[in-house]
């Protein structure tokens, strides 16, 4: 299994760089990973694609160099695996309650003597039968990472013992839920919103471990990166191919949508009162 860039980077307390990419299309993955970026969230949580698709989607990203961090939905021990056995570098698990379901995650996620992962041996992430068993194993458990995500009012309560489970390499604040399940759907500059963040920088801070975030822009990454988080997100295929679609729109109403006007040098007033 090839070492993680994340890693890498945490490693030497440097922070790391995402974006997400939700459209299906191995290009994309690839493109992204080759300009630099040091991870792709792929979020199955929410979006459609299945392990078919994901496995190229993964294989993709890493011809590119790019890792894999996977979202399944909570509870989703069978996919979650598959996620790993198909590449995948880190899993970022939605919705965790507690410091319990945070110690099972990791459970499912490391193989013995850390956890109680299955093993087939056989996929991408071995890969395909070509290191040694015993190694494998190893440097599966050092070269993957855990990211808990707390997006609810409660969990966030939970925060400190969640920190403290070993095998969770960082916890990280969902503030698109949490700002609905707190009653402020996205007002991410709301009193709660902040507060939350800052209850999940200050457990990490007290565990000794990094923290991961979305960004809503680079000076934002900075902000939070000044703050020890260590893997920071910013950006979605989606929301770029809509901004892109949006300014294309924007210039041709400006471009063909104004009433045509005669030039002043030559017609008379008459002329330009009626064009208008």
């Amino acid at each position: 299994m090839r070492r993680s860039k994340v890693l890498a980077k945490l490693q030497e307390d440097a922070p790391a760089f995402g974006t997400a990419l939700h459209l299906n299309s191995p290009d994309v993955y690839e493109m992204t990973a080759l300009m630099g970026f040091d991870a792709i969230w792929i979020d199955m949580e929410h979006h459609a694609t299945s392990m078919e698709s994901a496995v190229n989607l993964f294989r993709a990203a890493r011809a590119g160099g790019a890792d894999i961090v996977a979202r399944p939905a909570k509870g989703e021990y069978m996919r979650m695996a598959r996620m790993l056995e198909a590449g995948a570098n880190g899993i970022m698990y939605p919705r965790c309650c507690s410091a319990a379901e945070a110690a099972e995650v990791v459970q499912w996620m490391k193989f013995a003597p850390e956890g109680k992962r299955g093993c087939d041996a056989s996929g991408p992430d071995v890969p395909y039968l070509l290191t040694p068993l015993t190694e494998y194993l190893q440097t599966a458990n050092q070269e993957t990472f855990l990211i808990i995500q707390l997006e609810d009012p409660e969990s966030l309560a939970h925060a400190e013992e969640i920190a403290a489970v070993p095998g969770v390499d960082m916890l990280m604040l969902g503030p698109g839920d949490f700002s609905i399940l707190a009653g402020v759907p996205g007002q991410f500059d709301h009193p709660l919103v902040l507060e939350a963040q800052e209850t999940v920088i200050q457990a990490c801070r007290n565990a000794g471990k990094p923290w991961a975030a979305t960004c809503s822009s680079i000076a934002k990454a900075k902000e939070y990166a000044d703050q020890g988080a260590r893997l920071l997100f910013h950006g979605c295929d989606i929301v770029f191919v809509k901004q892109a679609l949006d300014q294309i729109k924007a210039e041709i109403a400006e471009t063909f949508d104004k009433p045509a006007r005669l030039p002043l040098g030559n017609g008379s007033a008459k002329h330009y009162q009626e064009a208008r």
